[in-house]
C-alpha cells in the first residue's frame, strides 16, 4: 500500500474500489454469488456482482463514518464460470414455471424443473459456504455480494457454526418467510424461512423495512417464538412523523440482536428510487442516510458484524448506459466492508 494513491482514479487493472489487495492482503474478502434462478417478477440480479465491481471504481475511498476502509483490505473473488454458467442453466429451465405464475404440482415436467432448480440452488449455496469457510479460517470477514437473496444462505450456515449464537439484521422491502414460491424451496422469497429450519443458532432475525409481505408470513413471524422480530416500514415512519428520534429507534432494532450479527441487506429495502432496477421494487424504503446511521448503531451498542450480504441489486436492461442501482450498491458495499472492519 506504500505506492497506492487513495485520491488518485482507478486503474484499469484494479480490484474492487480500485484497491490493489489480492486475498492474502485483505481483512475482508467477498463472494460472488451471480444467482438469480427464481426472480419471480424481473431478473437481473445475476449481473448485480459485476456491474457493481465497474461501479466501485467511482468510490472515494475515505468514509466519514469509517475513515480509512481501504487500509484494511477489501478483495472480492472472480466468479468461478462453473457456478455462472450453473445459474444461467438455473434460470432458463427456471422461466417457463415463473411466466404462469408458479409450479403444477401434478405436471411431471414442472416438477422436474423444480428439482433441477433447487438441486442448482443447494449446489451454489454449498459452494459458496465452502469459499466462506475458507474466507473465516483464513482469519478474515465474509461478504456474499449477489445476486438474489437466495444467495447467501449458505453463507450464513457456515458463519452459524462458529458462533453458538447468531443474529441477523435483516434490511429488506419483503420478510421472505414464504416456505417455497412459486415452487421452489431455494426461492429468494424463502431465504429467511430456510433460516429459520435449517440454522438453529440463528436466535433472532431483526427485520427492518418490511412493507410487502403475505399474511402466511406475518404468522410465520408470529409462530416464531420471538425468532422474528419485524420493524414494519410503515411503523418506524409513523413514529419518526410523531417525533421520535430515528437513532432511538435504532438502537432499539439492534438491541434485540445478540452480540454477533450477519447482516442481510436486500437493496430493495431502500427507497425505490435508489434502486429501481432490482427485482420486486415496493414504494417506502429506508433513506441511504438511514440505512447508514441503521449500520452505525451496531458497533454503537456493541454488536460485531461477522459477515453480510448484499443481494438484489440489478443494472438496467443490458446496453443502457449504468443506472443509479450499481451506484447506490458500490456505496453501499463499501459501508458494509468498513462496519464490519470495525470488529475484525
Amino acid at each position: 500500500m506504500s505506492d497506492f494513491d487513495p485520491d488518485a482514479a482507478a486503474s484499469a487493472d484494479a480490484g474492487l474500489f480500485g484497491l490493489p489487495h489480492g486475498f492474502d492482503e485483505a481483512g475482508c474478502v467477498l463472494v460472488p454469488v451471480p444467482f438469480d434462478a427464481t426472480t419471480s417478477y424481473r431478473p437481473g440480479t445475476r449481473r448485480g456482482p459485476a456491474a457493481i465491481l465497474e461501479a466501485s471504481f467511482q468510490v472515494d475511498l475515505y468514509d466519514l463514518q469509517n475513515g480509512r476502509v481501504y487500509e484494511r483490505g477489501i478483495h472480492m473473488l472472480a466468479v468461478d464460470p462453473r457456478i455462472e454458467a450453473l445459474a444461467a442453466s438455473a434460470r432458463r429451465a427456471a422461466e417457463p414455471v415463473i411466466a404462469k405464475g408458479g409450479a403444477d404440482p401434478d405436471d411431471a415436467t414442472d416438477r422436474a424443473v423444480l428439482a433441477e432448480v433447487d438441486a442448482a440452488g443447494r449446489e451454489i449455496l454449498d459452494w459458496s459456504g465452502r469459499e466462506v469457510a475458507r474466507i473465516l479460517d483464513a482469519g478474515k470477514v465474509p461478504g456474499i455480494v449477489g445476486g438474489d437473496h437466495a444467495s447467501p444462505l449458505g453463507a450464513i450456515k457456515t458463519v452459524a457454526e462458529r458462533h453458538d449464537e447468531l443474529g441477523i439484521l435483516h434490511v429488506d422491502a419483503h420478510m421472505d418467510l414464504r416456505k417455497a414460491y412459486e415452487g421452489f424451496t431455494q426461492s429468494h422469497a424463502s431465504i429467511m424461512d430456510n433460516v429459520l429450519r435449517e440454522v438453529p443458532s440463528v436466535r433472532r432475525i431483526a427485520q427492518v423495512g418490511i412493507r410487502d409481505f403475505s399474511e402466511g408470513e406475518l404468522r410465520r413471524m408470529e409462530g416464531s417464538e420471538g425468532r422474528v422480530v419485524t420493524f414494519f416500514d410503515l411503523d418506524l415512519r409513523r413514529r419518526l412523523l410523531d417525533g421520535e428520534r430515528w437513532s432511538a429507534l435504532c438502537d432499539e432494532i439492534v438491541d434485540t440482536l445478540p452480540e454477533n450479527v450477519w447482516v442481510s441487506f436486500d437493496i430493495d429495502g431502500l427507497d425505490p428510487a435508489l434502486c429501481p432496477n432490482t427485482g420486486t421494487p415496493v414504494p417506502g424504503g429506508l433513506s441511504f442516510a438511514e440505512a447508514c446511521l441503521l449500520l452505525e448503531a451496531l458497533p454503537r451498542r456493541g454488536k460485531r458484524i461477522v459477515g453480510f450480504d448484499l443481494c438484489e441489486v440489478a443494472p438496467g436492461p443490458a446496453g443502457e448506459v449504468e443506472t443509479v442501482d450499481a451506484i447506490v450498491g458500490a456505496r453501499l458495499l463499501y459501508k458494509l466492508c468498513g462496519f464490519a472492519l470495525r470488529g475484525a
